[in-house]
């Protein structure tokens, strides 16, 4: 009686083994769904940074303000009859010889 306890629970050991940790066991499934989990955070960063792009992309190709702002911003582009006043701090002016 005693062999057959000992070879029933080496049987159901050998049973579970591949179901906990095999190939396709629990734990890989957790870590996959863990990897899964840490993709979807990645991607909703990615959508927000992509829709933030279109709208800026919609905005260059209908509205000619996003296009004179980075004129002015980036290239230093000003209007025909504007004057450009550049302000300087103080700690900037003393260091300028």
């Amino acid at each position: 009686m005693r062999w057959l306890t000992l070879t029933l629970i080496v049987l159901i050991a050998a049973l579970q083994w591949p179901l906990w940790l095999g190939k396709g066991s629990w734990l890989r499934v957790w870590q996959l769904d863990s990897q899964v989990e840490e993709q979807r955070a990645a991607n909703a960063v990615l959508v927000g940074r992509n829709a933030a792009l279109d709208a800026e992309v919609r905005d260059l190709k209908q509205g000619s303000a996003a296009i004179e702002e980075r004129a002015r911003n980036e290239l230093g582009m000003i209007r025909n009859n504007e004057v450009f006043f550049q302000l300087l701090d103080n700690s900037t002016a003393s260091e300028t010889p």
